[in-house]
């Protein structure tokens, strides 16, 4: 779609969203007049913000925002520094989320420093979030990847059931995008890194879907590690949710105070829509984390969550956002992974990473100019080129005029006939093959000849 039409298809939303229901119908209808194509557009727009308010206006919904406030009140009162859980003496609060909450903690019997991700008491009551925590720990398990964050056990104290986790130091992905877009290699090698973790994942049939920077952490080593698969599923072994408001990238994060937009802008079409989701779900995300690493902003966010998915279900990204130095290889990627029709985006995401790492293996082809010669050294190339061309004509001018100089004057033609006494003719047939040849120094000919009966003379 153009940007004109998608402007159009903006301008009538947005006037048809000022109007009342009952206002609407008449005015699309004329608006819209002989262009039933642009109606369908706008009315599937309208009928996506109104589903999206139905959602988030939704009792259970209120009451999931008001039970998470009453546990971030008293998940604060859980677990304080200098505590002890089981072995495990707590150091201090790390983050929270969704899915608990999460402290730095000194192993007591191994001698090492690990993270604890507790369950609020209110979620450990809930099967569902129970069941869903417990999932969290078998994925991990299973995932054994220098790029995933490792699990090391899933424990009970005192009622309370946590995981212990691989503790990452550094800052988040989201930390270091805050400070400004990264240069197009950093980028490039911090996505590789996510890649490769996102595809051992996807090997064993694991989905995150809930990628973003804020999930993503960068150690002082510069070694990528993805974080909280709380949200992930195994897709060969669960079905997808059919509605949208049992999705848990939206149910679980999205009825946060101040989280709202962050999370909305990382979801993917079907994801909005509520419709099942497979591995090309975190192909897409994939492509918010790159996009936001090159600009420094989210691919789709808008004013509003609403806006935000609206953007996500018929808009486009800012191209002109991207760094002027941004391959064009890398332009035809972030292309593939933002496809919304899941048929035409990008399908693994080893063919991302392979595409990542070629481009940070040869720089100079990134932009599809297929050269393997660094640009600095094109001039050298070019002048040994002309050097070569020079000395080449040079050498053959030469030769031309000194075979002129040296060659013999050209010598007169000389015409003779040879012929056959009628004693060595065969018989009264004509030669029907002859041979004629020279003998060295050009003084003496041979003449031979063969009749239509072998014989030779």
């Amino acid at each position: 779609m153009n940007p004109e039409r998608w402007q159009e298809i903006e301008r009538l939303y947005s006037a048809a969203l000022e109007l009342g229901p009952g206002e609407r119908a008449s005015f699309l209808e004329e608006a819209c007049a002989g262009d039933e194509a642009l109606r369908k557009e706008v009315d599937a727009l309208l009928a996506s913000r109104s589903g999206i308010d139905r959602f988030m206006e939704n009792p259970a919904m209120e009451m999931a925002a008001k039970a998470f406030a009453q546990d971030r009140g008293q998940a604060q009162a859980m677990l304080r520094a200098g505590q002890t859980i089981a072995h495990y003496h707590i150091v201090g609060e790390i983050g929270r989320g969704g899915m608990g909450v999460v402290y730095r903690a000194e192993d007591t019997k191994l001698k090492r420093t690990v993270a604890l991700k507790c369950l609020p008491h209110a979620f450990a009551a809930d099967p569902e979030r129970l069941a869903r925590f417990e999932r969290e720990a078998r994925i991990l398990a299973s995932l054994n990847h220098p790029n995933v964050a490792a699990i090391h056990g899933l424990e009970e104290s005192a009622g309370r059931r946590f995981l212990v986790l691989e503790l990452v130091e550094g800052e988040t992905l989201a930390q270091r995008v805050a400070k400004g877009p990264l240069p197009v290699q950093e980028a490039l090698d911090v996505c590789r890194q996510i890649a490769e973790g996102l595809e051992a994942a996807h090997e064993k049939g694991i989905v995150h879907r809930d990628l973003k920077p804020a999930n993503v952490k960068i150690t002082p080593e510069g070694k990528v590690k993805v974080l909280d698969f709380g949200l992930a599923k195994a897709f060969r072994d669960e079905p997808a949710a059919a509605d949208a408001s049992h999705s848990p990238t939206l149910s679980d994060q999205m009825t946060r105070p101040g989280a709202n937009l962050g999370t909305a802008a990382y979801v993917s079409p079907e994801q909005a829509r509520g419709k099942p989701v497979d591995k090309r779900t975190d192909i897409w995300a994939f492509g918010d984390v790159l996009f936001e690493c090159l600009t420094g902003k989210r691919a789709f966010e808008r004013e509003t969550v609403t806006e935000t998915l609206a953007a996500i279900l018929k808009g486009e990204p800012d191209w002109k956002a991207l760094p002027t130095a941004t391959p064009a290889k890398l332009k035809d990627l972030l292309r593939r992974c933002f496809q919304k029709d899941l048929r035409e985006r990008l399908h693994d995401i080893a063919d991302a990473r392979i595409e990542i790492e070629e481009m940070l293996k040869n720089p100079a082809t990134a932009d599809g100019a297929g050269q393997d010669i660094p640009a600095q050294n094109n001039w050298r190339l070019v002048a040994w080129f002309a050097l070569a061309s020079l000395a080449a004509g040079t050498g053959v001018g030469f030769l031309i005029s000194s075979r002129d100089l040296t060659s013999p004057p050209p010598m007169d033609v000389a015409r003779f006939y040879v012929g056959v006494s009628p004693a060595k003719r065969l018989g009264s047939a004509r030669p029907s093959r002859t041979g004629l040849a020279f003998l060295p120094g050009g003084n003496s000919l041979v003449f031979s000849a063969e009749g239509d009966k072998g014989q030779n003379s």
